[in-house]
């Protein structure tokens, strides 16, 4: 993208401003060091994410689905160089909304922020990305302009929750088809561990081919609905059943999301506590990591407690914080062009 188209996207940005959802007190900020702002496109459901690390954060990423569209992960491979990031982008648009990350790049580069080689400075800035170019006019993805104006929103506080940034064009239960589906959303939480000063927090755009499910429970929040309206189709148990999987699409899926602990780890640490994030996910959504989805989590730490636990137990909070993080995703999305959300069904 030249500069003047860029600033052209960036105009657009800034006259559609993110109007943001009730936020709740904890969240992905809860960790001190990290910022979060969003991107809502105004013309369709979709947008982006970015989660900034000002002073750098060390990372691991993880990715379980058979259907990911992801940047710079390789980097975060333990035996590489680099060792710490400096932003994370989730963003809708699929594969195109990886360009997000040079939004996010161009923002940090000019407040000086980056891997310092010689006189430059490189921001680095992984990225994952969900499909949701079938919500709308699929022609309208976020772009550079869209990950700067992310960046240029992001702040320590609240962070906003629902149909809003990566989430807002994120659906769930479409392993019959986009008739079943409902609207999901961005979650975010967090836990503070008794009195040892660590904390544990999580945020993630759920876009799942399956269903959504109280970990506490084992009933399902929201998912794949009966025509009928008589209530959910459970997936599960349909395909126990034999059951084939309808018109659910390859890769049209795709949870993405970040866990973060101000703990002091290293990237082989952090990748493991990535690993067992996924955990999480596990819980939470069923069917999860298909050949239908790209799930991808990034686990992140900004460096300030040293820990009183180790990164094994991290990684178990962490996957326990990331459920919650799930079920408020699908609970705070709202409805939109027909598709219903959580709030939306009778109670």
């Amino acid at each position: 993208m030249d500069r003047r188209t860029f600033a052209k996207s960036l105009a657009l940005a800034a006259a559609h401003p993110v109007i943001a959802s009730t936020a709740p007190v904890g969240g992905l900020t809860a960790v001190s060091g990290i910022e979060v702002g969003h991107f809502t496109d105004p013309r369709r459901p979709t947008g982006c994410t970015a989660i900034l690390f000002r002073r750098g954060a060390v990372a691991g990423v993880d990715v379980r689905g058979a259907a990911p569209g992801t940047r710079e992960t390789d980097l975060l491979n333990p035996l590489n160089t680099v060792q710490q990031v400096h932003a994370i982008m989730l963003a809708g648009g699929s594969a195109f909304g990886l360009d997000t990350a040079s939004g996010a790049m161009r923002y940090l580069e000019e407040h000086g922020i980056g891997f310092r080689i010689g006189n430059q400075v490189v921001p680095i800035v992984p990225a994952a990305i969900l499909y949701d170019l079938s919500v709308g006019d699929g022609h309208i993805r976020p772009d550079a302009a869209a990950g700067y104006a992310a960046c240029k929103a992001a702040s320590a506080g609240p962070v906003a929750e629902g149909s809003i940034g990566a989430g807002a064009g994120a659906t769930i239960g479409k392993y019959f088809g986009p008739r079943s589906m409902m609207k999901s959303g961005i979650g975010t939480a967090s836990l503070s561990i008794g009195t040892t000063g660590l904390i544990v927090s999580a945020i993630v755009a759920v876009n799942a081919v399956g269903d959504v499910v109280d970990p506490s429970s084992g009933r399902i929040v929201a998912g794949a609905r009966k025509l009928d309206g008589s209530g959910f189709i459970d997936t599960m148990g349909s395909l126990r059943q034999g059951r084939g999987r309808g018109d659910a699409g390859t890769g049209r899926n795709t949870t993405i999301g970040v866990v973060a602990t101000n703990a002091i780890f290293d990237k082989a640490q952090m990748t493991k506590i990535a690993q067992m994030a996924h955990d999480g996910l596990a819980r939470a959504i069923n069917p999860v990591h298909t050949t239908l989805d790209g799930d991808t989590l990034f686990a992140t730490s900004t460096g300030m407690v040293k820990p009183s636990l180790d990164h094994g137990a991290i990684g178990a909070i962490a996957a326990s914080v990331l459920s919650e993080a799930v079920l408020r995703a699908v609970k705070q999305a709202t409805g939109v062009l027909g598709i219903p959300a959580y709030r939306d069904l009778p109670r």
